[in-house]
């Protein structure tokens, strides 16, 4: 029997880098249209600083004016420091905090303006807070499977920062390929090591691509043993501070597609394709 696949669906991050501004209430109507479709998790908002991200200033409001009633879907909101962590844990409908972690030195600095040793000192105390408040820390390791920036990356070094991470205490660490720099190989190999090492640590991907390397970078990481995966609907978005314009979320459609032919796809069809045409409509006025 195949193990059941976690789709973590990611409006936050197809929204975050999109200059004008999504009135809250369209948010809200395609977020609620995403709760209908039996994802595992919504990645919904971030709680930054306004003026790094200002698409997620409203993220407060967008959640008030959410019905979670009749939702299995749990929701996730970036974080990235404890002033984030905190404003964010005082909301009980939030489950996850996700802190991006980056093993590139040049883009933590670039992402939340710090170095990484100062980045190590944050995720504790965010890890101190989400303890406090019953919450889990979700750790996307961005540059996960290497750098622009001629940072040092091999698969030692992830597989060092994973143990790091894991003493911590993290549950939760999601492979970031913020870039798209991926190749199946390094993908396989990484997630092939790592997953029989740290049985305690969920292993996530969130993978960045482009439109036709998709299905090789999913093949590796799925044969290779993860069950938990990021997708924006469409494939819009990716990361604002990274550095390739044409690199995109993973399309969630794609992932649909491919986990429908292992017979692991238990999303609800109608109404993701009722989610699809929101994300049609929003993006298309919005971008």
């Amino acid at each position: 029997m195949p193990s059941p696949i976690k789709i973590i669906e990611c409006p936050r991050d197809a929204m975050q880098g999109i200059k004008t501004f999504i009135p809250t209430e369209a948010k809200v109507q395609y977020i609620q249209s995403l709760l209908r479709v039996g994802f595992d998790t919504i990645d919904f908002g971030s709680f930054v600083s306004p003026k790094a991200i200002p698409q997620m200033a409203d993220t407060a409001l967008v959640l008030s004016q959410l019905d979670l009633s009749s939702t299995k879907s749990k929701l996730l909101a970036i974080v990235a420091n404890e002033r984030g962590a905190e404003d964010a844990s005082q909301f009980s409908e939030i489950d996850y905090l996700g802190y991006p972690f980056s093993i590139s030195e040049n883009f933590q600095m670039r992402n939340t303006h710090k170095t990484i040793a100062q980045s190590v000192l944050i995720l504790d105390d965010i890890l101190n807070i989400s303890n406090k408040t019953n919450k889990q820390v979700v750790a996307y390791l961005s540059m996960g499977f290497g750098n622009p920036y001629g940072d040092p990356w091999n698969v030692d070094i992830v597989g060092e920062w994973t143990r790091k991470l894991s003493k911590m205490g993290v549950k939760i660490i999601s492979l970031s390929d913020t870039i798209g720099s991926s190749n199946p190989e390094n993908i396989h190999y990484l997630f092939s090591n790592l997953i029989p090492l740290y049985p305690d640590i969920e292993f996530g991907a969130h993978l960045h691509t482009t439109y036709n390397s998709w299905f090789e970078k999913v093949d590796a990481a799925y044969k290779a043993g993860c069950n938990r995966f990021d997708g924006a609907i469409q494939g819009f978005g990716g990361c604002p501070m990274a550095k390739d314009e044409l690199t995109g979320n993973m399309p969630t459609e794609k992932l649909l597609s491919y986990f429908t032919s292992k017979k692991v796809n238990s999303l609800n069809a109608l109404s993701f394709e009722s989610a699809h045409n929101e994300a049609t409509k929003i993006f298309s006025i919005y971008h």
